[in-house]
């Protein structure tokens, strides 16, 4: 999977929107990342994803997409959503399978709402129907760090809430440098995407996904909450729904077999 791995851009109302593709299945599974795309995009990571992802090489050709680069002030989560639909069209992407991951997961929501013709199956991961007092609390404080231009409190309050204690250790070692790591020249595109979070709700339209679906979730998370899992489950007639004890908003991460459920889920 590594040597068919590779970087791309595809044009979107005059905007570059980055991703990289790998795997040499007919299917086609994509990943649209979370909040952190806004500060460092997938360009460049063809390598790293490939890697990562590799478990679905095999049967899928994988996408993982960035939003666009030139984002505009009131950009919202269903903007995405359409962005990405327009971008798939454009690389021929007929029919895919969609896992979407935090904020990645508000966009797959509206993906699978409103472009349901573009969608086979969806995997939301640790993400919300709707903004929350606990999401609320986490992304305005991150919006006041960014604005700060205090990388080092964002990037560590970031981490603080969404690992468990077992791999938090991992982490504060090297919070002494974290203020150095991935800080982008400003944060314009991160506040947009941030910004967005606090508008979206997508609670009411969760009715009309038709597609089989599957939530995962971390009981423990402390961005979302675990009754956000619970919440688009009940909401989304044909869903299953996983739910991580001990874990929390980084479960995609440390479930070691995380991938493994959702290669499962896709093949069934």
């Amino acid at each position: 999977m590594l040597r068919n791995a590779k970087n791309g851009t595809v044009v979107v109302d005059g905007a570059e929107m980055s991703y990289v593709s790998f795997g040499f299945g007919e299917k086609v599974l994509i990943l649209l990342p979370g909040l952190s795309d806004g500060l460092a995009t997938v360009k460049g990571k063809a390598l790293l994803l490939a890697g990562y992802y590799r478990i679905f090489a095999k049967k899928y050709r994988v996408y993982a997409f960035s939003r666009k680069d030139c984002l505009p002030e009131g950009y919202s989560i269903r903007d995405m959503s359409d962005d990405q639909a327009k971008a798939m069209r454009q690389l021929g992407i007929e029919k895919a399978s969609v896992i979407g991951v935090s904020q990645g997961g508000m966009i797959a929501q509206y993906l699978a709402i409103d472009h349901p013709e573009l969608i086979e199956k969806l995997i939301i991961a640790v993400s919300a129907p709707r903004i929350n007092e606990l999401t609320a609390a986490c992304v305005n404080r991150w919006i006041c760090f960014a604005k700060q231009g205090d990388h080092r409190k964002l990037m560590i309050d970031v981490a603080e809430n969404t690992y468990s204690s077992k791999s938090l250790w991992k982490y504060r070692i090297i919070y002494p440098i974290i203020g150095f790591i991935g800080k982008p020249s400003d944060y314009g595109r991160f506040l947009i995407n941030a910004e967005a979070i606090l508008r979206f709700s997508a609670i009411d339209d969760l009715k009309n996904i038709s597609c089989p679906a599957l939530i995962i979730g971390g009981e423990e998370d402390k961005i979302v909450g675990i009754q956000a899992s619970y919440e688009m489950h009940k909401n989304i007639a044909n869903s299953d729904l996983i739910v991580y004890p001990g874990l929390g908003h980084g479960a995609f991460e440390e479930a070691k077999d995380f991938n493994r459920r959702v290669l499962d889920f896709l093949e069934t």
